[in-house]
C-alpha cells in the first residue's frame, strides 16, 4: 500500500519528469547535461528515490527553468517534514540530532510521549545513552561521535527541571527489561527512572505485562504541545503534523494512559525489573 510520503515523493517525480519533456530531453541527454547517471533520473523520476533540495535545484537548471526550483524545494522540504531516514540524519553524527531534539523539548511547554521498548532519552543515564547510541551508529553505519552525543542528550534534560514545562511519559514494561547496557548500568538506569517519580514536571506511567489494553505496543512517540507528533520506525523518524495525525496519536496516548500504572506501582515495576539483572 502506498504511504502518503510515497505518494508525495511520486508527485515531486512527475513533476521532474514534466519539466525534462518540456525542455524537450530524453532522459539520457538529460542526465547527460546535468552530469547525472542515467539511473538517478530515472529513480527520481519514478519516485524510488528521496530528492534533496541540491538536486531539484540542479534539475531546474538543466532543464532551462531556474525559477522552478523554490516550488521544487518547497516539495522536498515537505517531504522531510514527515519522513526523516536516520542513515540521513546521522550522516554527520549524533550530536547535531540531540541538539535539534533538545531546542524542539525546550520550546515546548506539554509532551506526552510513549515508548514501548527504551527509556525514553530525557530519562536516560550517560552509560545507558552510550549503548544506544554506539548500537545506532554500528546498525546504520553513521559517525560514531559518541561521546559527542551523549553530551548532548544529557543537555536536553535540562528541561526536565524547567518551570513551565511538562513531560507525561508512558512506557511499556518491556522497556525496562531491554538491557541496552552493563547490567549495572542498566540498574544504575532504573534507579534513575525511577527518581522521576515525583518531579514536578513529569509524570510517569508503566503498563504492565499481562494487563488488558486497547493496542499492541508498536512505535514509539512523542506529542509536542498538540500540534506535532514525531515517531520512531527502523530506519525513519516521522513528523506529522496534521490535525487528524495528531487527534489519532493523542486518542492513542489516551487510551494507553487508562492501562498504565503510576506513583508508587509504577515503582514497584521499575524496581521488579532490577530486581531481574544479574548484576551479582
Amino acid at each position: 500500500m502506498s504511504t502518503d510520503f510515497q505518494q508525495a515523493r511520486e508527485a515531486l517525480g512527475a513533476r521532474l519528469r514534466e519539466l525534462r519533456t518540456e525542455a524537450g530531453l530524453n532522459g539520457k541527454d538529460f542526465a547527460a547535461r546535468i552530469g547525472w547517471q542515467r539511473s538517478k533520473v530515472s529513480r527520481l523520476e519514478n519516485g524510488k528515490q528521496t530528492a534533496t533540495a541540491a538536486d531539484v535545484e540542479a534539475w531546474a537548471r538543466a532543464a532551462g527553468v531556474s525559477e522552478t526550483a523554490t516550488e521544487l524545494k518547497g516539495r522536498v522540504r515537505g517531504l522531510e517534514t514527515t519522513h526523516r531516514s536516520w542513515k540521513r540524519q546521522l550522516s554527520a553524527g549524533h550530536r547535531a540530532v540531540q541538539e535539534n531534539h533538545g531546542v524542539q523539548e525546550a520550546q515546548a511547554k506539554v509532551i506526552h510521549l510513549f515508548e514501548s521498548g527504551i527509556i525514553p532519552g530525557v530519562f536516560q543515564t550517560p552509560e545507558y545513552a552510550r549503548g544506544v547510541l554506539t548500537d545506532v551508529a554500528d546498525r546504520l553505519g553513521t559517525p560514531r561521535d559518541i561521546e559527542e552525543g551523549v553530551r548532548a542528550r544529557m543537555r536536553r534534560q535540562e528541561a526536565l527541571y524547567q518551570p513551565g514545562h511538562r513531560f507525561h511519559a508512558l512506557l511499556w514494561e518491556g522497556a525496562l527489561h531491554v538491557v541496552r547496557c552493563a547490567p549495572t548500568a542498566m540498574a544504575a538506569q532504573l534507579d534513575r527512572l525511577s527518581s522521576m517519580i515525583g518531579l514536578d514536571t513529569v509524570t510517569l506511567g508503566i503498563i504492565p505485562f499481562g494487563v488488558r489494553t486497547p493496542f499492541s505496543p508498536k512505535h514509539g512517540f512523542w506529542i509536542i504541545d498538540d500540534r506535532l507528533v514525531v515517531a520512531d520506525t527502523w530506519n525513519a523518524e516521522l513528523w506529522l503534523d496534521t490535525t487528524d495525525d495528531v487527534a489519532v496519536y493523542r486518542k492513542t496516548w489516551e487510551l494507553l494512559s487508562a492501562s498504565a500504572v503510576f506513583d508508587h506501582k509504577a515503582h514497584r515495576l521499575i524496581m521488579r525489573a532490577r530486581a531481574s539483572l544479574d548484576i551479582t
